[in-house]
Order: structure tokens, then C-alpha cells, then sequence
């Protein structure tokens, strides 16, 4: 059946462009994954900035649909030449500002920078409102209060996923959800808050409508595949044109669709490269916390946010060096067979990790405050190091700043938490990340059989969506006619583990002033 659908154009795409991976993922009118390609990519540190080299872009996206356009013709032998309907997503926030010529001004700076340290201080304090450094607006404003020369000559600027979608389809827009990455956003008209605009305004003198994009919500048709996007999306020309677009959104908005959860009183944890947990708000937040984001579901319901530039990076690089020296005794182990072992390990190791602690920090972190970081693990001379608690201390340590930022939202404004699901590449391995987030939140946790591959699943549905969007809202979308039959794995951690995390957070922020003393420490690599 999927070769008929593939056939007769009746499946759907989703693009997703993530820190480590950009991914394409075909879904059938079943909203089944049905085929995949992907390509691997790295941020680079140039002139102290991080950043992706735009060109790669393309040449990622073109390695990721050829890649899905071979696993096509392996499985179905047939060629892929029609889809029904495109969605493009992309790592949230960061900044790429565009000239009346459409040429890029500076490098794209990404969501890892933490440059922006004043302009979010100052545009927080000004709006009464969280605005985090990653946001696009403090990208800008800091440029400004920076004098850098190219700021009098943007004509356009917006994402990631804003960028891609508008160089295939012409269209300068973006999802309200990835919108809300960039400028805050009027719950009740969903679009840019038009009181901070001005505010914004008088204090630049920059209209900053005039250079966002356009916002739209999950559902609304944002442009077809234009001649241009044809060639540089299926440079061999099998592709039809004239294909239909959804609005572009953030991983943030995607993870939170892949796992259903953008109904009131629902969370998501996405855990990768970089972490992030959401709550969709019954109600604003009582205080202006600046650990929190307020951001929007592709349909425009209020969400908080917790994000940490750090999380599984540190910990693979750890794993990576365990399967080196199994390779020296000769040993043929797959990648996920040595995360399995080791992470299975953590679950015998002592519930606080037995006077250990670990900062996986490779760049800086908002929430502990700070603007740059190195990785560092402690322990004192009467830890035990044996593998399961070095392994549960790294585990927990990809967990720690979120969970800080979560003790604000559950214990400070008691916000309430009906599911929360987890998704990403720490919840592979059954029963360890799920286990662990758990123990830090003290929050049931449900994992879905996708979870290791939410975003672009999650932008394809939205994607097909588009068909759907007159009949249906998309909680209802997702509820009736995606997430049915599917089946959720859920638990509660063990009581020891939630005071072990406890006990394993408060030491984590006694050490903090460590892991300052190592970032003002510095030697050549």
C-alpha cells in the first residue's frame, strides 16, 4: 500500500535541521513514518561565535532527501517524485539577518551563543517579560548596543527554519511557534506583541515588524515549492513543483507534536545535544522568572519553557571513549549496544552518585549564569568510581540544569503537570533517562516508541495537518487520528531516586563555583 500512496503522491514530508543531524522523514496518510534519510553535521566556534556554515545547509538538506529518496526506491522500488505537502523545522531562536539583496550580513549565530547577557537583561526588565539570550530580539538588540556595522542594513531577519522555508518557497513567514522563539507573542491576537513593538521601537529606532516574519498558525497553507527550492531540495529534477508548504516551526514546537503534547497541563522533554522541557499553561505565570521561556504550540496555546544549552554531549564523549577501549581488545560493539550497557550500568549506582558531580558544560549556561563552560567532573577522595555511578553522575548531570529551571515551575508557581512525555536520543535506552527525568521532576514520565526520533516526524504531521486543519483542531488532530492506537510506556521513579537527585542537585550547586574557577582557568588545547 505505502508503494501506491508514494506512487499517487499521497505521503508527506518532514524536514528538521537539528544541532547534530539534519532529518527527513516520510510519512503515509496513516501518519506512519515510512521512510527516513538523514546527514550529520557539527557547529563550528568562529570569531567566538557558534555557528553553521550556510552552504553546509544545503548540502545537508540535499544528503538528508537523497538519503530518504534511496531508502524510497530500496523499499519500494519506486521513485519519489510527489509529496502532498512540505514542513521545514529547525534548532529555535539564533539570528540570521539578511540585506535588501538578500545576502547574509553576519554568520548565523545560533541558540548556543550566550553573548547576549545585557540586551536580555535590559529588554526583560523594559517588557516585563522573559526574553532568554537565545531569542532573536536579544540577538539584535545586543548587535545594537554592540554599534556593529551591519545592523542599519537589515531588511529581513528571521530562523533557521525561517531561512530554509523561504528559500524554497519565497515566502518570508514562519509558525507562531518558532515566532515565539524570536519576539514575544500576543496570546490573543497570536502575532507580535504590539505594545513591546513599540516599546522596542522607541528605544532603537528600529520597527522590527518590518523585518520578522510573517506569523501563521498550524494548518495555514504557507507556500509551494517554488522552481528554485525544486533544484536545490532534488537536484536531479525527479521532484514535481508546485508542492504545498506548512508553516515552518521550531524543534521545540515539533518535539511537543511528536508526542502529543500541546493540550493544557501536557509536557515534553526533549533531550539531545541540547535539552528542553515544556508545560502548556492553564494561565500566565504569577512572576517574571528569567530561567523561563514563555513560547507557543503550533495552534498558539501559552507554553513554558526550560532549556539548557548542555546535555548529552559531554556524556557522549565519555561513551565514545569507553567503546575505543573496547576496540582495543578486539571487541565489534555497535554504538547503541555500548549506550545500552552503559547506561543499564547507572541503574546500580548509588541514588546521589556517592559524592560525585559532573558539568557538562561545552558552551554556557543561562539558568547557573554562565556565559561560557568547560566540562569538569568532581569527586571526593571518598567517592567510590565505579562505572555505574560515574555513568549515573554523567546521566544525572544532562539532567541538573533542567531541572532547576523546572523546581522554579513546579515549586515556586505550582504548576501542574498531567503527563509529561520524553523524547530524544537519552531515552533510547528503556527505563534510564525516562527513570532519571522522573526522579528529577518527581512527575510521572512517558516515553512513546518514537521517542528517539520526535521532530521531524512531529513536522510532517504538521505538514499533513494542512488537509485537516477545517474539520479539526490539532489537539484534536493528534488525539482522533494520529496518537490513538499508540502505545506509551509510562512510570514513576523510585522514591530513593528522587531524593538521591535532590540530594545530587544541591551538591551540584554547592559546585558550581568549581566549575566557574575552571571556565576562568584557562590553557591551550
Amino acid at each position: 500500500m505505502n508503494k501506491k500512496y508514494i506512487e499517487e503522491g499521497k505521503v508527506y514530508l518532514g524536514i528538521e535541521l537539528g544541532s547534530t543531524r539534519i532529518k527527513a522523514v516520510l510519512i503515509n496518510p496513516d501518519f506512519e513514518p515510512i521512510a527516513s534519510g538523514d546527514f550529520l553535521w557539527e557547529n563550528k566556534l568562529v570569531n567566538g561565535y557558534w555557528t553553521y556554515d550556510l552552504d553546509q545547509v544545503w548540502q545537508g538538506i540535499q544528503s538528508a532527501y537523497l538519503s530518504l529518496k534511496k531508502d524510497v526506491s530500496m523499499q519500494y522500488d519506486v521513485t519519489l517524485k510527489n509529496i502532498t505537502s512540505i514542513g521545514v523545522s529547525g534548532m529555535m531562536h539564533g539570528y540570521l539577518a539578511f540585506d535588501q539583496n538578500n545576502n547574509l550580513l553576519v554568520p548565523f549565530r545560533t541558540w548556543r551563543n550566550n553573548k547576549q547577557a545585557q540586551a536580555a537583561k535590559e529588554l526583560t526588565e523594559r517588557f516585563q517579560y522573559p526574553i532568554p539570550q537565545r531569542w532573536s530580539i536579544a540577538h539584535l538588540y545586543q548587535a545594537i548596543l554592540n554599534q556593529e556595522e551591519h545592523v542599519k542594513d537589515i531588511d529581513y531577519l528571521t530562523t533557521l527554519a525561517g531561512y530554509v522555508h523561504w528559500t524554497l518557497t519565497d515566502e518570508q513567514c514562519i509558525g507562531v511557534g518558532e515566532a515565539s522563539g524570536m519576539f514575544p507573542i500576543d496570546l490573543k491576537t497570536k502575532d507580535y506583541n504590539h505594545d513591546m513593538i513599540e516599546q522596542f521601537q522607541k528605544l532603537t529606532q528600529v520597527n522590527v515588524r518590518d523585518i520578522l516574519p510573517k506569523v501563521l498558525l498550524a494548518g495555514q497553507r504557507a507556500g509551494r515549492l517554488s522552481e528554485q527550492g525544486r533544484k536545490l531540495l532534488d537536484p536531479s529534477g525527479d521532484l514535481n513543483i508546485d508542492i504545498r508548504f506548512c508553516p515552518p516551526e521550531g524543534d521545540a514546537g515539533t518535539g511537543m507534536v511528536a508526542t502529543n503534547a500541546v493540550e493544557m497541563r501536557n509536557g515534553v522533554v526533549s533531550a539531545g545535544t541540547s535539552i528542553f522541557g515544556m508545560v502548556v499553561l492553564e494561565h500566565d505565570l504569577k512572576s517574571v522568572h528569567e530561567e523561563i521561556d514563555q513560547v507557543m504550540t503550533p495552534s498558539g496555546n501559552l507554553v513554558a519553557m526550560v532549556h539548557a544549552n548542555n546535555c548529552t554531549s559531554d556524556l557522549n564523549a565519555w561513551v565514545a571513549m569507553f567503546k575505543e577501549i573496547l576496540q582495543m581488545f578486539d571487541q565489534d560493539i555497535t554504538d547503541q549496544a555500548v549506550y545500552e550497557k552503559l547506561y543499564k550500568s547507572s541503574l546500580d549506582g548509588h541514588p546521589s552518585c556517592n559524592g560525585m558531580v559532573s558539568y557538562g558544560y561545552l558552551s554556557g549556561e543561562h539558568i547557573t549564569h554562565f556565559e561560557e563552560g568547560k566540562p569538569l567532573f568532581v569527586r571526593s577522595p571518598e567517592s567510590i568510581l565505579s562505572l555505574a555511578n560515574f555513568m549515573r553522575t554523567h546521566l544525572y548531570s544532562a539532567l541538573a540544569v533542567l531541572k532547576i529551571g523546572f523546581d522554579i515551575l513546579l515549586k515556586d508557581e505550582h504548576v501542574f503537570i498531567d503527563q509529561m512525555l520524553g523524547h530524544g536520543g537519552l531515552f533510547k535506552t528503556k527505563g534510564v533517562g525516562q527513570e532519571y527525568l522522573s526522579a528529577a521532576l518527581n512527575t510521572p514520565v512517558s516515553v512513546m516508541k518514537t521517542a528517539g526520533e520526535g521532530g521531524p516526524y512531529g513536522m510532517a504531521l504538521l505538514a499533513a495537518y494542512l488537509d485537516l486543519k477545517e474539520s479539526l483542531s490539532l489537539e484534536e488532530f493528534l488525539n482522533e487520528s494520529v496518537f490513538i492506537k499508540t502505545e506509551v510506556d509510562s512510570l514513576m521513579a523510585e522514591q530513593r531516586n528522587i531524593e538521591g537527585f535532590e540530594n545530587y542537585i544541591s551538591r551540584y550547586k554547592v559546585g558550581l563555583d568549581i566549575e566557574r574557577s575552571a571556565v576562568r582557568t584557562t590553557f591551550d588545547s
